[in-house]
């Protein structure tokens, strides 16, 4: 039997299941965001691609081989749904500009859950988030193409973030981020994905 014709079948089902989960933190009965704080945050960020998978940003650290090809982005988020004080949910868009190899426009949209409670957060103020949603490119990536031979306008976005900040400066802080497109193991395309790290400012509105 073709791969291709299973894929196809697998599609649909696929799609309906991130939209699910896309949907779930506006269901869950938690307390909403505090009036008096900022709901709002504005990140600016600039990352450079890498032909690594995403695993490798975690356990072959010292095997990363970032290429010339660039991206800086802009996105507004905000706070939807809160849980005490250990955790967060969050609405997010994107704006990525491409640079070098590829240079093309890239539109991302995404649900975030964010938790914020560090034992350590007098001293640093940290919170890591992960955030899932669909991704569009307004050309057919090249440097997806160089890497995967294959891929699509069309892809899964998901992205990984450590942000930290001075207590005495809520307001601000800097981040990380693992900026990832994905085929979902072929269930959205016959392949493409790309991984990029990414380095910001976050500024709390």
């Amino acid at each position: 039997m073709s791969n291709k014709h299973t894929t196809k079948k697998w599609r649909p089902g696929f799609i309906l299941t991130i939209s699910i989960l896309l949907l779930l933190p506006f269901g869950q009965a938690v307390p909403s965001c505090w009036a008096d704080e900022h709901l709002y945050a504005l990140n600016l960020y600039t990352g450079r691609m890498t032909s690594n998978n995403w695993e490798d940003f975690f356990f072959d650290v010292d095997d990363l081989e970032f290429k010339n090809s660039y991206l800086i982005g802009v996105a507004l988020a905000r706070c939807i749904s809160k849980y005490q004080d250990k955790a967060s949910f969050e609405i997010e868009g994107q704006i990525v500009k491409h640079f070098n190899i590829q240079t093309h426009w890239e539109l991302n949209a995404l649900v975030a859950a964010r938790w914020e409670k560090f034992w350590w957060d007098d001293i640093l103020d940290t919170s890591v988030a992960f955030g899932l949603g669909p991704s569009f490119a307004t050309g057919e990536p090249e440097f997806e193409l160089k890497i995967n031979e294959n891929t699509s306008q069309f892809l899964i976005y998901w992205m990984l973030e450590l942000a930290t900040g001075l207590p005495e400066y809520p307001r601000v802080a800097v981040f990380t981020r693992i900026h990832h497109r994905s085929d979902g193991f072929g269930l959205i395309s016959n392949g493409g994905g790309s991984n990029a790290f990414i380095f910001g400012l976050k500024w709390r509105l």
